[in-house]
């Protein structure tokens, strides 16, 4: 998903493309035995009359065709070594997480010489998939780079080195009118640094709401990557991105509460529940009376204030020190209590109490991914990735400001 073609940079973000959810559309897309082109791809070589684009196989994967040498055989060559059946280096047994699962080589019936790489569709399980695409780091360039392709590249988005990422496309679904909003690379590079943070909101704003779910989700997802980065000094990655997936349909969200299930238990909070205490924005709807304790999730959303506070606490415990002290109530269930002295007083230890007694099956990690995709780029190295890791830092910290805000 290398973008090389340039475009005008533009002081005003794009209008966003709308298009049409699969079947409102009846144009006719040429088959190669079976695959068509991926209808959700939002970077990269695109499916078109000189490109073939990433295909979409009738087995669940998808086709990305090789690219002429030196980067296609290079990027098969890293899918290859760190999937090997034999790969006995820990290092790469732990990157093979964060990627696409790699099956070998395609080629069609048809033209035997076209060869694609095989790859896991990270968006197949997915509904409605909401996508993505950040280039991660502050050069899109490779050591190997003429003088030419360097200017060339910098001139596409000059703030790289400094801001360390760059959104080339991102696809967002909408249930009420059941399409897409659309926007492509020339968006992501109308974003300075007073406005990258309202560019990433924008992805994370499904159907108006902000999807605090998904965000916090994503920081942790993040965060395992880049912990990979810190402990790694072997490899360097260019023009390599993130794919960030999170579900935008209301009907695959997990249902999280039944009338009286969790809230009752009001031994979790110090005091009585009330609506003030679960604040009620983007994910949860109260009904009926909050004396009773009872409360639904709205079919849209389950719980995500609270998820998304906790993922917010977890995310700082390597920077405080949370101690959490559980006493017996009179009514002989757990009442947590959690110390907030680097928490300035709020209500996230208690929040974070509550989503620590959520059952795993209502924690919807299987509702987002991040997954490092594009390996054109990515050459031997004897020093960590200081570029690669500035960008994941800086990313981690747009995404904060916007969970906090």
């Amino acid at each position: 998903m290398d973008t090389e073609g340039a475009g005008p940079r533009s002081s005003r973000s794009p209008p966003p493309q709308v298009e049409c959810d699969a079947g409102c559309g009846n144009r006719k897309q040429r088959a190669i035995n079976g695959c068509v082109p991926l209808s959700h791809q939002v970077a990269g070589h695109m499916y078109g009359k000189d490109r073939v684009g990433i295909l979409q196989h009738p087995d669940g994967t998808v086709l990305k065709q090789l690219q002429p040498p030196p980067r296609g055989p290079r990027e098969l060559d890293f899918y290859k070594k760190v999937f090997a059946d034999d790969c006995g280096n820990r290092t790469l047994l732990e990157l093979q997480k964060y990627l696409p699962k790699y099956y070998g080589i395609w080629s069609p019936s048809s033209s035997p010489n076209d060869l694609y790489l095989k790859l896991e569709d990270v968006t197949r399980k997915f509904n409605k998939p909401c996508i993505m695409d950040v280039k991660i780091g502050q050069k899109s360039y490779d050591p190997y780079a003429s003088n030419e392709k360097i200017q060339q590249q910098i001139s596409k988005y000059p703030l790289m080195e400094e801001i360390g990422f760059l959104v080339l496309g991102m696809r967002v679904y909408h249930a009420n009118s059941d399409s897409y909003e659309t926007h492509n690379q020339h968006y992501g590079r109308s974003l300075t640094k007073e406005t990258v943070k309202d560019g990433i909101a924008r992805f994370f704003r499904n159907d108006g709401t902000l999807r605090k779910d998904a965000i916090a989700e994503s920081i942790e997802k993040i965060q395992q990557i880049l912990q990979w980065f810190e402990s790694q000094d072997k490899l360097h990655f260019y023009a390599s991105s993130l794919l960030f997936v999170y579900e935008g349909s209301s009907q695959q969200m997990t249902t999280l509460l039944g009338s009286k299930t969790l809230v009752e238990k009001r031994g979790m909070l110090n005091g009585p529940l009330t609506e003030e205490s679960l604040e009620h924005n983007n994910n949860i709807h109260v009904v009926g009376s909050m004396e009773n304790g009872t409360i639904e999730s709205s079919a849209r959303k389950n719980l995500s204030e609270v998820y998304a506070l906790h993922k917010k606490v977890c995310c700082k415990r390597l920077h405080c020190q949370v101690s959490p002290k559980v006493e017996p109530d009179n009514s002989g269930e757990s009442n947590m209590s959690v110390s907030e002295e680097h928490l300035n007083g709020n209500v996230a230890p208690q929040l974070e109490s509550i989503f620590c007694h959520i059952p795993t099956m209502f924690k919807n990690s299987e509702d987002v991914e991040v997954r490092m995709i594009d390996f054109a780029h990515v050459f031997p190295s004897n020093a960590r990735d200081e570029g690669y890791i500035y960008g994941l830092k800086h990313l981690i910290a747009v995404l904060q400001n916007i969970l906090a805000h």
